[in-house]
């Protein structure tokens, strides 16, 4: 019997959801699985050094990742209206983020490409200086004036106003009007290294996890609330039926439309290193 595969995904309540059945050994034939719990920024470092099988990672990662690990069919997340957001103190226009400073959570993430594509688009002469900081602190930073701006994301979608801000520009908004497509978010990827055979048997697992969640949600329900960090239960329903979509069970044209468009465009603005054109390929 062959060690367990080493995999990281986050304690989100997505990703548990998707991972319930094939975590704990309810498809006959699967691989068994070690699970790591770690957030996406950790995990998409994790990829950076190989360090882990199998990872839940951003798909703004992926050029820097692709040389060992595969991009799996199924499994990720793609959405719609469910983009970041740029806040501001006081209500204005894009134009005025001209020069600025800007705190975001991440610049290895969806979120930081959708931001910097926009800002392309939209605010002359780019922004000013980008800083990283913890997600939790960017809307007090921004509050409190120590940057003009911040870029967030999840659950900060409903509780800005709560610290005084406004909405200066929806991401996702922008990215789905120009281009029709869904957002890229959050990917699964394994080592090359296992094999065409064992990759399959992966993605196979992965799909078969997500109709079995489907099937019988209660089923994960004791797996997805033990991790879902104080998440009421209507919340945890809410971010499932975001996160969890056609695009979980299978990529398909569309999907693969939308992460290759996002790279594509990232790596025109020098964002990201360029994507070969087989790159995205599935054995």
């Amino acid at each position: 019997m062959s060690a367990p595969l080493k995999i990281a995904y986050s304690p989100c309540p997505n990703d548990t959801f998707v991972f319930d059945a094939w975590a704990h050994g309810r498809i006959p034939g699967a691989p068994a699985l070690d699970v790591t719990f770690a957030d996406i920024d950790v995990t998409n470092g994790m990829a950076e050094r190989g360090e882990f099988d199998v990872l839940k990672v951003s798909y703004a990662v992926l050029p820097w990742v692709l040389d060992e690990y595969a991009l799996l069919p199924c499994g990720g997340a793609l959405g719609r209206g469910c983009g970041p957001l740029v806040l501001t103190r006081e209500a204005g226009s894009a134009a005025e983020l001209a020069g600025k400073t800007v705190a975001v959570p991440s610049e290895r993430s969806t979120a930081y490409l959708l931001f910097r594509l926009w800002a392309a688009a939209e605010v002359p002469g780019g922004v000013g200086e980008v800083v990283v900081l913890p997600f939790h602190e960017i809307m007090p930073a921004v509050r409190d004036g120590k940057v003009d701006a911040g870029l967030v994301i999840h659950e900060a979608r409903f509780t800005y106003a709560d610290y005084g801000l406004r909405k200066l520009a929806d991401m996702g908004e922008h990215w789905e009007t120009t281009t029709g497509l869904p957002i890229p978010l959050g990917a699964i990827v394994a080592k090359r290294s296992l094999g065409a055979e064992r990759l399959r048997e992966l993605a196979e697992a992965a799909r078969t996890s997500v109709r079995l969640a489907w099937d019988d949600p209660a089923a994960s329900r004791p797996y997805v609330l033990a991790h879902a960090q104080e998440m009421d239960q209507a919340v945890v329903d809410q971010h499932i039926g975001l996160y969890v979509n056609e695009f979980t069970a299978g990529l398909g044209e569309e999907g693969y439309a939308a992460v290759r468009g996002l790279l594509t465009r990232a790596a025109a603005e020098g964002l990201v290193p360029p994507l070969g054109p087989d790159a995205l390929d599935f054995v």
